[in-house]
């Protein structure tokens, strides 16, 4: 017989723990189902688990699959700009913080949008007759079932379970994930890897990563980050419900090889940002040394402060650069010729990779010049990062 208590019985932490659990299926579902196979299409998955991913949101979130995969490419299509559905550098971080479920319901709104950046999303009987005709039936139909299975105790598990996809996932993700955070790679917008541990929002904290390699069904990178939706789709890999299709790539060296080819420059050119952050990293200690000599030779220039700036800066393609740097970065490679030459061998290096509208041979000529002048450049670590440049292949 039911009674006040509902069909479950816990202590206060167990009913803590249900919500906790609860949420984090739909955590699951966003990032697995939504984000990653939806919107990018970074994997496959079974029927099955699709299906019930779409009808565990539907009780979960109301969201429309169609509607949220057009606002997330459109958002990576228009980043940053004035047409991002939620950029913090142009609405401010805090209207997307506390607001971000207003902007994407305003983004969902504009039908010309979904109608461009929805296609390949679920069309069949059941997401036209349920799903997205009464979104808003399985939020209650969820609360329903809460309350029956945890009695009063169940308004919380339900409200734990409605807030925290809107918080954590329109509002940290898009607002702190482009504002606050450490960045692997300087890509073309201000995405920030939030801590490099992704449990608590399944692996989307780790949003520089993600938005470098967009099509990655992996958002970690580095050794000590951790994705929990990576781990799941390993998981339902292992028993046939996923199959991934693309992963960030890698690099590897290729010690018998110091010839560029065809083969080389794909690589290069599809690791752009990785080889960029390598070559700020190795040649950091050549510009600290330099900017020691510099602290010596002219005291007043101030290097303590420029020193954190310039790995950033060797980083970064000079056109994003913020403009209050660009006069320190000036006076400083003026003040440098080591300097000078290792940052422009850099914006030379972006400009080889970026020119599209040259054919193969002659992107390969042009990096092959790159590597004999820099191996010329008297400087050592430039000239070892070149060598290991003509040694790369992709894993």
């Amino acid at each position: 017989m039911l009674d006040f208590n509902g069909l479950i019985v816990l202590p206060w932490w167990g009913y803590v723990l249900a919500a906790l659990g609860l949420t984090h299926v739909t955590i699951a579902s966003v990032t697995i189902f939504l984000h990653r196979h939806q919107a990018h299409r970074a994997l496959d998955l079974h029927p099955v688990a699709s299906h019930f991913f779409r009808f565990w949101l539907w009780l979960t979130t109301g969201m429309v699959t169609r509607e949220w995969a057009a606002v997330h490419r459109k958002h990576h299509a228009r980043c940053e700009t004035p047409d991002d559905p939620h950029s913090p550098q142009v609405k401010g971080v805090w209207t997307v913080l506390f607001n971000g479920v207003g902007l994407y319901r305003a983004a969902c709104a504009r039908s010309e949008d979904i109608e461009k950046f929805g296609h390949g999303t679920p069309d069949d009987w059941i997401e036209r007759s349920l799903y997205a005709r009464y979104n808003g039936r399985g939020v209650v139909l969820m609360l329903f079932v809460d309350l029956l299975l945890f009695g009063l105790a169940g308004l919380g598990v339900w409200a734990v379970q409605m807030i925290w996809i809107p918080l954590f996932a329109a509002g940290v993700i898009n607002g702190i994930g482009h504002f606050w955070g450490y960045r692997n790679f300087e890509c073309e917008d201000a995405s920030t890897n939030i801590v490099p541990w992704g449990i608590l929002i399944g692996g989307e904290e780790l949003h520089n990563n993600h938005h470098t390699f967009g099509t990655s069904a992996r958002l970690s990178y580095k050794w000590y980050e951790f994705d929990i939706g990576w781990m799941y789709i390993r998981m339902l890999e292992s028993v046939g419900l996923a199959t991934v299709r693309k992963v960030a790539p890698r690099l590897l060296c290729d010690d018998g090889h110091t010839q560029l080819d065809p083969e080389r420059l794909q690589a290069i050119i599809a690791n752009r940002y990785a080889l960029a952050a390598r070559f700020a990293r190795e040649l950091a200690g050549a510009c600290q040394d330099e900017l020691k000599r510099l602290r010596q030779t002219l005291p007043g220039l101030p290097t303590s402060r420029m020193a954190s700036k310039l790995k950033v800066w060797l980083k970064q393609e000079e056109k994003d650069t913020p403009a209050d740097e660009r006069a320190e970065l000036a006076r400083l490679l003026e003040n440098s010729q080591m300097l000078k030459t290792v940052y422009t061998m850099r914006q030379e290096l972006s400009r080889v990779w970026a020119r599209s509208s040259l054919t193969r041979d002659q992107l390969l000529q042009e990096l092959q010049d790159w590597c004999s002048r820099a191996e010329a450049s008297g400087i050592a670590a430039l000239a070892r990062f070149s060598r290991d440049l003509r040694q790369v292949a992709m894993a």
